[in-house]
C-alpha cells in the first residue's frame, strides 16, 4: 500500500507481487499443480494443458476442514465442499492456462525476490530453506514452480479484471452528489433572522403589504443599515437582544427553508429575496459557517503488518502470529514499524508499514471498517481482508478538504473497489467457458 489515490490498485499490484511469499508451516505439503499423478494420487481433471490431482483436492479440502475446526465455522456437507473445492481448483487451472496462451511471463528475478521473501520471513538463509522444504517432502524446482504460477495468475487478475470496470462520469457524478450532501447535513450555520410575521388567515391584501415591509427591511438592510438595528425595529421573531442571531446550529437543526437561502451565501451576505413561511417573511443574513465550502472528508493515517494467507500459513497461523506482534507492542518488546520491515508482506514494509495519509473508500470496506472504530494510537486486534492477515494501527486523523481533482479520483476509486468483485465473478466465468475442460473418473 502507498499514500495516494490509487491506493487500491497499487494495493493489488503489491499484493500480486508477494502472493508467493508462502510461510512455511511443518507438515503442510505444497499443491502439487500440474505435476503428474503419481503412487496413490490420480488426475480428476484436465483443464486445457493443466491437471487438477486428486492430492490436490484432498490437499485443499483438508486445509479448510483444519482452519473450519478451529474457528468453530460451520461447513457444508463434506461431497458439496468437495465440488466447490474442485470448481475453484478448475477455476485457478483455467485461468493459469489463459495467462500461459497469451504469454504472461514472470521473469526469474522476480521469482527470486519472492523465494527470498519466503526465506526472510521464515527467518531463514536461502540453503536452509531449501533443507526445509526438503525435510517436508517438496522439490526446490517445483517449489519456484508454483511460486511462478502463483504470481502468474495475481498479475493475470489484476490486469485484466480492473481492464473490465469502466466508471462513468454520471456514476462519479452521482458518488459525489451524495457525499455532498452528507457533506452539507454536517455544516453549521448561524444566521439572522428579521421576521415579518404574517397573521394566519390573512388576506392577499395583508399578505402583500407584509412582503411589502419585509422587502423594505432587506432593501434597508443592503443599503448599510445595521442588521442588529433592523431587528430591533422590524422583527417579529426571536432573540431580538442577540441581533436576532439563531446561533450556531448544524444543518438538520434549522428549516430546510433557511439552509437552502443561504447555502450559496458566504459569511455577511444578505438572501437576495425575503423568505416565506408558515410564519411570514423572513430576512435573513449568514452571519457565520463552518464547513469546506466544499467535500471535507476525514483522512486516517495508519500502519500495518500483512501475513498473506497461502497453502503454508494458515488464517488462524496468521491471526496468531499477529496477535504475539500486537502483545510485543503494547509490552514495548518490540516497535510496530520494527516488526513491519521485518515480516509485512506488502510494498509498506520498509516504510515501517505506514501507508500514509488515506481518504474513505481508498481501502477494502473490512479494513476501513476497523480503521474507522480504533482511536488514535491504538492497535487492532488481528483481523482478515481478501488480501490476508491485518495488525493496524492508527496514528492519526485529521479533516481534509479535496479540490475537484482530488473529488474525481477518490470516487474513482471507490466505485472500481466497489466493482470488482463481480467484475471478477463474470471474467472468471468467460475464462472457464472458453477452457477445455475433462473430468475424469477415479481409477478402479
Amino acid at each position: 500500500m502507498t499514500p495516494s489515490f490509487s491506493l487500491l490498485r497499487s494495493l493489488r499490484r503489491r499484493v500480486a507481487a508477494a502472493a508467493a511469499a508462502f510461510l512455511l508451516a511443518p507438515g503442510l505439503a505444497l499443491p502439487q499443480s500440474g505435476s503428474a499423478a503419481r503412487g496413490g494420487d490420480f488426475i480428476v481433471a484436465v483443464v486445457n494443458q493443466e491437471l487438477v490431482t486428486n492430492n490436490d483436492v484432498q490437499q485443499r479440502l483438508a486445509r479448510i476442514e483444519q482452519d473450519a475446526a478451529r474457528n468453530g465455522a460451520r461447513l457444508p456437507p463434506r461431497e458439496q465442499l468437495r465440488q466447490q473445492v474442485l470448481d475453484a481448483l478448475i477455476d485457478d487451472r483455467a485461468q493459469l492456462s489463459h495467462a500461459r496462451n497469451i504469454g504472461l511471463r514472470i521473469d526469474e528475478a522476480e521469482i527470486d525476490r519472492a523465494v527470498g521473501n519466503v526465506a526472510a520471513q521464515n527467518q531463514l538463509s536461502l540453503p536452509q530453506l531449501r533443507e526445509r522444504l526438503r525435510n517436508q517432502g517438496i522439490d526446490f524446482a517445483r517449489f519456484r514452480n508454483n511460486v511462478r504460477d502463483e504470481l502468474m495468475l495475481s498479475r493475470l487478475r489484476e490486469r485484466e479484471v480492473q481492464a473490465r470496470i469502466r466508471v462513468s462520469d454520471a456514476d462519479i457524478q452521482k458518488f459525489l452528489n451524495e457525499l455532498r450532501g452528507e457533506a452539507a447535513g454536517a455544516a453549521e450555520y448561524n444566521i439572522a433572522q428579521v421576521l415579518v410575521a404574517v397573521p394566519e388567515g390573512a388576506t392577499p391584501q395583508q399578505d402583500a403589504e407584509r412582503r411589502a415591509r419585509a422587502e423594505d427591511v432587506l432593501a434597508r438592510a443592503k443599503a448599510g443599515t445595521a442588521f442588529a438595528e433592523l431587528v430591533r425595529d422590524y422583527s417579529d421573531g426571536p432573540n431580538k437582544d442577540q441581533g436576532g442571531q439563531l446561533g450556531m446550529r448544524s444543518a438538520d437543526r434549522l428549516p430546510d427553508l433557511f439552509v437552502q437561502a443561504v447555502s450559496d451565501l458566504k459569511a455577511g451576505e444578505l438572501v437576495s429575496q425575503p423568505v416565506r413561511s408558515g410564519a411570514g417573511y423572513h430576512v435573513l443574513k449568514l452571519i457565520e459557517r463552518k464547513d469546506s465550502r466544499g467535500l471535507a472528508i476525514t483522512q486516517t493515517r495508519s500502519r500495518h503488518i500483512l501475513l498473506r494467507v497461502s497453502p503454508q500459513l494458515t488464517q488462524q497461523t496468521a491471526l496468531r502470529r499477529l496477535a504475539d506482534y500486537k502483545r510485543q507492542v503494547e509490552s514495548g518488546q518490540a516497535g510496530f514499524a520494527q516488526l513491519a520491515r521485518e515480516f509485512s508482506e506488502d510494498g509498506s514494509a520498509s516504510q515501517g508499514g505506514d501507508l500514509g495519509w488515506a481518504n474513505p473508500g481508498q481501502f477494502v470496506p473490512e479494513f476501513e471498517q476497523v480503521l474507522n472504530q480504533l482511536a488514535v494510537g491504538k492497535l487492532s486486534e488481528p483481523f482478515m481482508s481478501r488480501f490476508g492477515a491485518h495488525l493496524v494501527q492508527l496514528t492519526e486523523r485529521r479533516e481534509a478538504q479535496l479540490d475537484a481533482r482530488q473529488q474525481r479520483e477518490l470516487a474513482t476509486n471507490a466505485l472500481r473497489e466497489q466493482k470488482f468483485d463481480s467484475a471478477y465473478a463474470e471474467w472468471a466465468r468467460e475464462i472457464r467457458n472458453q477452457a477445455y475442460i475433462e473430468m475424469r473418473e477415479a481409477p478402479q
